[in-house]
């Protein structure tokens, strides 16, 4: 048998994934990482895929399902929406998601999260929706949410999974441990609900400045950093209701 590059890989740094239950005695909050047409939709922009992809429409079904689950209980939700202005761009990416274009937008699959009570958007300029949550007077977004919404559990999905989900990931659990984000116990992170790009090294050869990406092996490495610095890997996310004495 001819072992291909992502099954070394996952031999070599393998992760231990859990099957997540998440009860109603416990504060929960769901965070959306960039879920936008400039990163999800076919054709929407520079970073945008090219044709329909199988693990950016997962994410998305899995990330609309929880959503929907989350709204239901009235649950916290937070959405990051990358957004640009045209004069900061994000080298060495092309120019995306600027602000006021519909790249910058939730995906069609997720418009609808708008006009629920108890869900907040945050547009944010940089890769890190904890570093791009801070506002001009110091004070940050998503630390008030954290704390408003005592949210003792984050559950997080998104895109990329080794870039912009795994920046916040990183920050967020350094400010745990800082004692920054009280009373923030975990942080999930749920391998279907996140997704990559794919920009194989045949496509890189002939492109300036940008690096080959092969899907597979960088969603793979993103969810293995990510557990490195102490979250959870969860395969699969359910919910259980506490039963009455």
């Amino acid at each position: 048998m001819v072992l291909k590059t992502i099954d070394i890989l996952k031999n070599e740094i393998p992760i231990e994934e859990e099957s997540v239950i998440i009860t109603e005695d416990v504060k929960a909050g769901l965070v959306l990482v960039d879920i936008i047409n400039g990163f999800c939709t076919v054709g929407a922009g520079n970073l945008a895929p090219r044709e329909p992809n199988r693990q950016i429409c997962e994410m998305i079904d899995e990330s609309t399902r929880l959503a929907r689950l989350f709204c239901d209980k009235k649950w916290p939700i937070l959405a990051f929406l990358d957004s640009h202005p045209p004069h900061k761009l994000e080298h060495p990416y092309p120019s995306h998601c600027i602000t006021g274009t519909d790249e910058s937008n939730l995906v069609p699959a997720l418009r609808w999260l708008e006009k629920e009570q108890n869900v907040t958007i945050r547009r944010k300029d940089c890769y890190d929706g904890y570093i791009g949550s801070f506002k001009e007077d110091g004070s940050n977004v998503f630390v008030d949410w954290v704390k408003n919404n005592k949210i003792q559990t984050l559950l997080v999905v998104g895109v990329c999974t080794d870039i912009c989900v795994l920046d916040f990931v990183c920050s967020t659990l350094s400010a745990r441990n800082r004692g920054f984000l009280d009373p923030l116990e975990e942080v999930v992170v749920y391998s279907h609900g996140c997704a990559t790009f794919d920009f194989p090294a045949s496509m890189a050869r002939n492109t300036k400045d940008i690096s080959p990406h092969p899907q597979e092996l960088m969603h793979h490495v993103g969810l293995y950093m990510a557990k490195e610095r102490g979250a959870k890997i969860a395969r699969e996310v359910s919910f259980n209701s506490l039963k009455k004495p």
